[in-house]
């Protein structure tokens, strides 16, 4: 009994394994990437409740390719460091870490997502995602009219 318990399980979770979508690393070292852009998101934009803060944008040297050519490649990377805005008198500062999002490019392991990953790693602490499995509904949705431009919604700006 003990055997086909243990066998069941076993069975459950890899097939749970398989029906996932393989784990988007932590970019480690991205500030050191090449800066695509910053913005700033505040109050009354429709995206402030979920991304209001400090945007900063990193490329990998793969997905540097991929604004240059708006066709990137496998293996390209796309961090959105994402930082509270603080207001101290005429200046806006950064604040706290709030999430560091992540695109990672691989058109065989994240086919369901336009070929790619997602995950969002609350504070910048590699051991809290915040994404998992529901990359479709959670960051796909929106990136999905950006076809065009690859599912991506920054530019390198002149």
């Amino acid at each position: 009994m003990k055997a086909r318990i243990l066998g069941l399980i076993c069975g459950i979770t890899a097939t749970t394994a398989l029906a996932a979508e393989p784990a988007v690393p932590y970019p480690a070292d991205y500030r050191d990437w090449h800066h695509v852009k910053s913005m700033v998101i505040k109050e009354g934009h429709p995206l402030f409740s979920s991304f209001g803060g400090i945007h900063h944008i990193y490329a990998n040297d793969k997905a540097m390719t991929g604004y240059r050519s708006e066709h990137f490649p496998d293996g390209s990377v796309i961090v959105f460091d994402l930082l509270e805005a603080l207001q101290d008198g005429n200046a806006v500062t950064e604040g706290a870490r709030k999430v560091v999002g992540v695109m990672h490019k691989d058109s065989k392991e994240y086919k369901a997502t336009g070929g790619w990953g997602f995950e969002g790693f609350s504070g910048g602490d590699r051991a809290k995602r915040v994404v998992g499995n529901n990359a479709a509904s959670a960051c796909f949705a929106c990136h999905q009219p950006q076809k065009a431009q690859d599912y991506t919604f920054s530019r390198l700006r002149d």
